[in-house]
């Protein structure tokens, strides 16, 4: 669903995607899973499915949709028409975006690279991630400090010589496990004596440069989301050259929140489509099983699971389409209230969507026969990752006092106005 009217292009590219997903991707996920296989090889192994459908996604003209038009490099998408085909893909969320080329955490690096990254560095990373030859993960959050406050991050990176010197430890960096991972955009201080949001940089640390220990793969409830993984990742005096370094000195704040805005809003799509195809599963279980002698459809409970469920989607769905409006009308952060809103209405509302199916699908719902348990796992850890609810709730909170306390002020000086003239 739109809520405007959808270019002659964005509606064909719709057409294309929503079968690509559904006759393509969906039927391949048990061949990806198998391609997986046990034990190390899950970190080594590169599916040739994926490699197949990403040649077939780039056919279709369905590649790096993501970057939108204020981007010589993107698709020349706005954000709200790519809302409209990012959540296509998240019927089936381990294989399209990648298939397509606009998965987390690449599309929030590309970007990262688009918007605030040097001619060189462009073509160094730029280019090869836009082609899908290499992936590439975002290494902000550590183990020692509550991360969602990011002023806390103690990762060093320290001037030495032609370079600089980046000394931390990491964790929860998504993408980091992926045998094609090949650079970390990775958050760190550089001046302690700085203001409070001018402590911080950005620097390209190549995946392979000497002191880059990936330590270990961490689970999401029990699963490891391999290949690509959340891992904890040490920098043990990596060394990088100052032309590493991503806008300047004491700007890391500027450019993780360029990078972050865009990013939740494409989680929220994404999630969107998961829900999407948690209600298709439900309707269909529902329809096809029978308890106490009538179709689970009949019992009246079941209906109000169904009916709830459209109802917290579309409402949801509203709120990221204005998000994505917003961002394309005024720019992200002019639209940090609208984003909020959808990174903390969206995974709530999904999480419910997916108990319900869950509950439809009894025992069933809960193990590996079909999408609904992992789903739940991505979405529950969703209220945590890109700042947790609670956070965005405290600034939506901010936002919103600010914004009728101008009201009220301004009614209070047209009412002086107009007692003047009296």
């Amino acid at each position: 669903m739109s809520l405007v009217q959808l270019s002659p292009r964005v509606e064909e590219l719709k057409q294309l995607l929503t079968d690509f997903v559904h006759n393509e991707c969906i039927p391949a996920e048990s061949e990806y899973r198998k391609a997986l296989g046990e034990g190390a090889q899950r970190w080594q192994t590169v599916p040739l499915v994926m490699e197949r459908l990403k040649k077939r996604a780039r056919a279709l003209g369905l590649w790096n949709l993501f970057l939108t038009k204020e981007y010589k490099e993107g698709a020349g998408l706005t954000n709200y028409e790519y809302a409209v085909l990012c959540e296509i893909m998240g019927h089936s969320p381990n294989i399209a975006p990648e298939a397509c080329n606009c998965s987390a955490p690449d599309t929030g690096n590309m970007e990262v690279f688009a918007k605030y990254g040097s001619a060189a560095q462009k073509k160094k990373w730029l280019e090869p991630l836009m082609n899908g030859q290499i992936r590439s993960a975002f290494a902000m959050t550590e183990p020692a400090v509550a991360s969602s406050d990011a002023t806390n991050i103690c990762t060093r990176i320290e001037r030495r010589g032609e370079g600089y010197v980046v000394n931390g430890r990491k964790w929860w960096i998504s993408g980091a496990g992926h045998p094609k991972c090949a650079v970390f955009i990775t958050m760190g201080k550089t001046d302690l004596t700085a203001s409070k949001y001018g402590q911080q940089s950005i620097v390209v640390v190549p995946a392979d440069a000497p002191g880059v220990t990936v330590v270990r793969p961490l689970t999401v409830f029990g699963y490891d989301d391999a290949p690509h993984g959340h891992c904890e990742v040490v920098f043990d005096n990596v060394w990088v050259p100052a032309e590493n370094l991503i806008l300047g000195e004491g700007r890391g704040f500027e450019v993780i929140q360029g990078r972050l805005g865009p990013g939740r809003i494409h989680h929220c799509m994404r999630s969107l489509g998961m829900a999407e195809r948690a209600v298709e599963l439900m309707v269909d279980r529902v329809q096809n099983r029978v308890t106490f002698g009538r179709k689970i459809v009949e019992h009246g409970v079941v209906l109000d699971y169904i009916a709830k469920s459209r109802m917290e989607l579309e409402s949801a769905r509203m709120l990221v389409l204005r998000a994505a409006d917003m961002i394309d009308k005024v720019g992200a952060k002019n639209a940090l209230k609208e984003i909020a809103m959808a990174k903390v209405v969206v995974p709530s509302a999904v999480l419910t969507i997916l108990d319900r199916a869950i509950q439809m699908f009894g025992a069933g719902g809960v193990g590996q026969d079909t999408p609904l348990a992992e789903f739940w796992a991505g979405m529950r850890t969703l209220r945590i990752a890109d700042g947790p609810d609670e956070v965005h709730t405290r600034q939506i909170a901010q936002l919103e006092i600010k914004e009728q306390n101008a009201k009220l002020a301004a009614r209070k000086r047209n009412a002086a106005v107009s007692q003047a003239k009296l």
